[in-house]
């Protein structure tokens, strides 16, 4: 009995000095004064988005340097909607932000130059230009694929945009 009774104190005892005794580090929890700093940066940057920000001037980099819009030509815009249905509707909705910005209203806010070039030329337009470097970082990092579409299929789904 005496031994049973030995065991249990050194076995309190070491249960005792085990789990008491330290102080623990407090881990960092939700807390007001963190957010409130974040905030406060996030105020400092651009209050619209680059999907939202209209920039008629920029022509973006690529070959498309002057592009002259007519009438809408009908012919051309079905080709344009077969061609974006096909190779961009992965990333894009006609109508709403989806992994890439909507094509909708897109030539109030962007040139078209500009629209062909990124079409064309996303890989450098996303490295040089800074309105599609924005637009990446707004699109959590996802690139416009190259669909290596010609200049004429490109035309066609900016024909396309003008009638959404």
């Amino acid at each position: 009995m005496k031994t049973t009774l030995k065991l249990f104190t050194i076995l309190f005892a070491i249960i005792l000095i085990g789990c008491g005794g330290k102080e623990e580090k407090k881990k960092e929890g939700f807390s007001y004064e963190k957010k409130a700093s974040t905030e406060q940066t996030k105020t400092t940057e651009s209050a619209v988005p680059a999907s939202k920000q209209v920039d008629l001037s920029n022509k973006g980099i690529g070959p498309i340097k002057s592009l002259t819009l007519d009438a809408v030509d009908q012919e051309m815009a079905a080709h344009g909607a077969d061609v974006f249905k096909k190779m961009c509707t992965a990333c894009h909705r006609p109508d709403k932000k989806f992994i890439g910005p909507s094509p909708k209203d897109i030539l109030n806010r962007r040139s078209p130059e500009w629209v062909m070039n990124m079409i064309l030329n996303p890989d450098e337009m996303v490295q040089k230009d800074p309105l599609a470097k924005a637009l990446l970082i707004e699109f959590n990092g996802s690139p416009m694929a190259n669909q290596n579409l010609s200049e004429e299929d490109a035309r066609a789904v900016l024909e396309y945009f003008r009638t959404l």
